[in-house]
């Protein structure tokens, strides 16, 4: 039973193992958390914080009176440490990881004899940022969370690690470890590559006075904002999780391939329909869950360029207790409305703003 859980232990804490970590100090306060990161910093700050209760060596025998061990560090780390765990580890531990790849992680844990512990985890949430100072409780609030179970897990073990990630908030989905990897090679791998793939584009197209860059802004910014995302975390990605995001990428290098056939054509009927399949597939897509790219709260407001205007928006916030992650003026709005651009940390604080502001006649937009 998750309720009758004592200790839980990380190995990583950065963005998400420190997001679960606040989640779980949340909503399950009896636990005890203890962990173990490369970086000593991040450790004296969890502790001093409160966060966690125990710091503990690389291999400490502490983690062998674990009811649950996430693995938070990269793929490749987090197959290094499974041999240590396999010898250290309670028969009745569940031993779980965050990763973006899942198939490599269940293969390595049946090799290194967890297949009866093992149960692969990866939260659909995360941000461009990285680290502890950028976790939240509220990260994996109604993310999905997918499991990927090794084949001797029992379906206790399995009911009570789904207990657990309902627990947080999240929603989890079980699948296998292949399955898992063919979702998201399409839905998060590629569009990171291609979003690093169009920054480098604009890069290397720009004039010589950095025209393109000084004009990018709006759907630009949006698109490729995770190609902020940490190069370490995704060469790791693209070197466990090879076939499937080669196999999407041949498809999206494919279609790129028929739109400029298209176009080179003059074919605007089928143009038309391109954009007509994809905006009917994209509007369809639900707002009230989290997925595999980062949710960005955002609103767009129409104001007057005019001495205090922002002040006046920022201080009706404030005073409101809305806290603002992020604000700009839009200069380019060829695809935006609205001048000034708000985002915040959740959809409650972006909805609440919407109604504050209109309530004071503003003119808002939003978008997720």
């Amino acid at each position: 039973m998750v309720t009758e859980m004592k200790r839980i232990g990380f190995i990583g804490l950065g963005l998400i193992g420190g997001s679960i970590a606040k989640a779980l100090r949340k909503h399950c306060g009896g636990v005890e958390l203890v962990a173990y990161s490369r970086t000593r910093r991040t450790l004296d700050e969890a502790k001093r914080t409160g966060l966690i209760d125990r710091i503990c060596a690389k291999e400490d025998p502490v983690f062998g009176d674990c009811d649950v061990i996430f693995l938070c560090a990269p793929v490749r780390s987090n197959i290094s440490y499974l041999p240590f765990l396999a010898k250290t580890i309670r028969k009745d531990c569940i031993v779980t990881d965050v990763g973006s790849v899942k198939q490599i992680m269940v293969d390595a844990a049946e090799d290194s004899g967890l297949s009866s512990n093992f149960i692969g985890g990866h939260p659909m949430a995360g941000s461009e940022r990285t680290g502890l100072s950028n976790a939240a409780d509220y990260l994996l609030e109604n993310a999905y969370y997918f499991l990927t179970p090794c084949a001797d897990v029992s379906s206790d073990r399995i009911k009570e690690m789904n207990d657990l990630v309902r627990l947080i908030h999240a929603i989890p989905i079980t699948v296998s470890g292949n399955t898992h990897d063919y979702i998201v090679a399409s839905v998060s791998h590629v569009p990171h590559i291609v979003a690093s793939s169009l920054v480098n584009l604009v890069k290397d197209r720009d004039t010589d006075s950095q025209l393109m860059k000084l004009v990018a802004a709006g759907g630009f910014r949006d698109i490729t904002r995770i190609a902020s995302s940490s190069p370490e975390m995704w060469e790791n990605i693209c070197m466990t999780n090879r076939h499937p995001i080669s196999d999407a990428l041949s498809e999206y290098i494919r279609l790129l391939t028929e739109a400029k056939e298209r176009i080179d054509a003059g074919d605007g009927k089928a143009i038309n329909q391109m954009f007509r399949s994809s905006r009917d597939y994209r509007d369809s897509l639900s707002d009230t869950t989290n997925g595999a790219v980062p949710r960005h709260y955002l609103i767009y407001i129409d104001i007057y360029d005019e001495a205090g205007g922002i002040a006046t928006i920022t201080t009706l916030l404030a005073m409101n207790g809305l806290n603002i992650q992020n604000i700009g003026i839009i200069h380019n709005r060829e695809f935006e409305e609205g001048v000034l651009r708000i985002e915040f940390y959740d959809g409650k604080a972006q909805e609440d703003a919407i109604r504050i502001l209109k309530q004071r006649n503003y003119i808002v937009r939003k978008r997720t």
